[in-house]
């Protein structure tokens, strides 16, 4: 077992504060005790509605709770709470509240008392789908374009070949699981030190698992398109009796005793698990523990977050694929950054048991791939019910590479191509599709207060972690300043359980909305992150499928923590461009994004590791 941990400065990237609303938001609020006191028993606030605890395998210690311990509130306390909740109650109602609080503390103590583990639902589970609403069916079945290619004689050429391809010289055994295992392992050794993408190397694992599938082989028990293929897995899903950290001192030493849900499919399809790929601490950006993981086309900035270990090592040839996990743009920003093809699929169709949870709303699992084809093949595996997570949805998972684009309707928002400020790949990729002979329609979106769900993921975030934050082992994470992990988890718990209530219910507006739009097309094209489309499809639960466009020519990204220096050197960086499905258009996104991936034809390039 090999372990990558080493220091380094902290990374900053896009992540669940990319806005500047949130993040002044952040920089806003007060945190102030009393008012904090007085909050938590007037709006019942984020941790009465969430889940507070941590199993054994999970632990923090719950703190002693001294702020039910402190003398009783008094009317200012409750005039201090007032105003961070943007309230003003009449000078008599006031005593009101203050008589009957201590009803409420009671029940939120109650509640920290009682130890939830992290992946443990609300009641109240996310379902994207609209009442009343035919999403059609789907079966399981998946059709791929015959592979004839013959096995490189280069083991570079063959560790940046695709899943597809790799699947086909296995099957036909021009290669055995155990060569391409041991391949990868070998570039990992070379340059995951570099990357730092790796947390733990599983590399006995490995080789037992690619034996296996071998063996398998042999005795003509082919078990799918992933049957001996090496993959990296983010470290928030768990692995039994294997580390899984979350990128986060204080679990850098947990492990679980069961493995997560989605682990069991891949081994089961004859998968072969590399490793732990790293993830941010606790899901944000790419810094963790050991560091900061790295952007292969340029070691100098971060690989962004915060499925950033999938993400590096997949774009540096070390793996064929990666499984990552995005709650608000971390499988897209990675994949833009290091140049890949990924997919977010529709909310419930992976399953997520077994995974750290951030936002159980939100939360999703998905692949990250050299090529866009390529996750097609992944999801015709992970897709499926599972009866332990609370959103799983049973829904097939239909693909056929070989079809036209001439039943899928296409729309953009043309004003996500306009201004200075749209990169020219944008508008080239937008070229390269009206060059497809598809008929694009124009489409504006809904004028909605958008931003406005933005706490929800923070209030859902701050209840999985509740012990963390009052026992304040939070303060143990690596990365710091005002888009931090702990300051947002901090600062949410001034969310009153009304506002967030109503927070959920714009969501649903913004559903309905988004439903009408998708009533035109199939899917929608555009910048990754057009028009808040990356935020908004986020909360709906659609799916979104990133591609790489081009390269441009830029200054390193920031490492967190960093200003941007203004006239640094230019380097030849990817950047990538994506295309935006309804509820259960993850295949029809599959196939349009395809078509500009060839159409632009920038995937094949790779990053000089040496």
């Amino acid at each position: 077992m090999i372990k990558n941990i080493s220091e380094s400065k902290n990374d900053k990237d896009f992540d669940l504060s990319t806005e500047k609303a949130i993040e002044a938001e952040n920089n806003a609020l007060s945190t102030d005790r009393r008012a904090f006191l007085a909050l938590a028993g007037m709006g019942a606030g984020a941790a009465a509605l969430g889940l507070s605890g941590q199993s054994e395998a999970n632990t923090i210690a719950p703190p002693q709770d001294e702020a039910f311990a402190d003398s009783a509130l008094t009317l200012d306390d409750i005039k201090s709470a007032e105003r961070v909740m943007d309230l003003d109650y009449p000078e008599n109602r006031r005593r009101d509240v203050l008589d009957n609080i201590e009803g409420t503390r009671r029940a939120v103590k109650q509640v920290r008392a009682f130890s939830l583990e992290n992946g443990l639902a609300p009641a109240p589970a996310f379902d994207p789908r609209l009442p009343g609403k035919d999403y059609g069916a789907e079966g399981n079945k998946i059709s791929l374009p015959a592979r004839t290619a013959k096995l490189p004689t280069s083991k570079e050429d063959i560790a940046f070949a695709s899943v597809n391809d790799l699947s086909h010289w296995i099957k036909t055994k021009q290669i055995s699981s155990l060569e391409l295992t041991n391949l990868y392992l070998d570039r990992i050794s070379k340059y995951a030190g570099t990357l730092k993408c790796f947390v733990t190397v599983t590399d006995d694992l490995a080789r037992a698992e690619a034996r296996a599938a071998d063996d398998a082989l042999a005795r003509g028990d082919y078990k799918g398109p992933l049957h001996g293929i090496p993959y990296a897995l983010k470290d928030l899903a768990d692995t039994k009796g294997i580390k899984t950290t979350w990128g986060a001192e204080p679990f850098k030493d947990r492990v679980p005793d069961s493995d997560a849900t989605l682990v069991t499919k891949l081994r089961d399809a004859g998968a072969v698990l590399l490793g732990k790929a790293t993830s941010g601490g606790l899901a944000i950006g790419d810094v963790w523990f050991g560091g900061i993981t790295r952007n292969p086309w340029n070691t100098g900035e971060g690989s962004s977050g915060s499925s950033a270990g999938p993400a590096s090592a997949v774009a540096a040839g070390l793996a064929a694929f990666g499984i990552g996990t995005e709650t608000l743009g971390s499988i897209i920003s990675p994949a833009n950054r290091c140049g890949l093809a990924g997919l977010r699929p529709t909310f419930g169709r992976v399953s997520r048991h077994g995974f750290m949870a951030l936002s159980w709303s939100l939360d999703k699992a998905g692949p990250l791939c050299r090529y866009i084809e390529d996750t097609a093949t992944v999801m015709s595996v992970i897709n499926g019910y599972d009866i332990g997570d609370a959103s799983s949805i049973e829904r097939g998972f239909d693909y056929d590479g070989g079809q036209s684009l001439a039943d899928i309707r296409i729309g953009y928002l043309p004003a996500a191509f306009e201004g200075d400020n749209v990169n020219a790949l944008d508008k080239k990729a937008l070229e390269a599709i009206k060059g497809l002979g598809v008929v694009l329609k124009e489409i504006t979106l809904p004028d909605l207060p958008y931003g406005g769900m933005a706490p929800i993921i923070r209030a859902e975030s701050s209840a999985a972690f509740d012990e963390l934050i009052r026992s304040n082992e939070v303060d143990q994470l690596k990365r710091r300043g005002p888009s931090a992990r702990a300051v947002s988890l901090r600062t949410v718990r001034m969310l009153s359980a009304i506002d967030y209530i109503n927070m959920e219910r714009l969501r649903r507006v913004v559903m309905q909305a988004m439903d009408e739009v998708f009533s035109d097309v199939d899917v929608i094209v555009g910048p990754n992150y057009a028009q808040s489309m990356l935020s908004i499809t986020n909360y709906t639960g659609s799916p979104q499928a990133i591609i790489r466009a081009g390269f441009e020519d830029r200054e390193s990204a920031p490492l967190n923590g960093q200003p941007r220096v203004e006239g640094g050197p230019k380097y030849s960086l990817p950047r990538g461009f994506s295309v935006f499905g309804g509820l259960y258009k993850d295949a029809a996104t599959i196939r349009v994004a395809k078509a500009i991936e060839q159409a632009l034809g920038a995937a094949d390039a790779r990053p000089k590791m040496d």
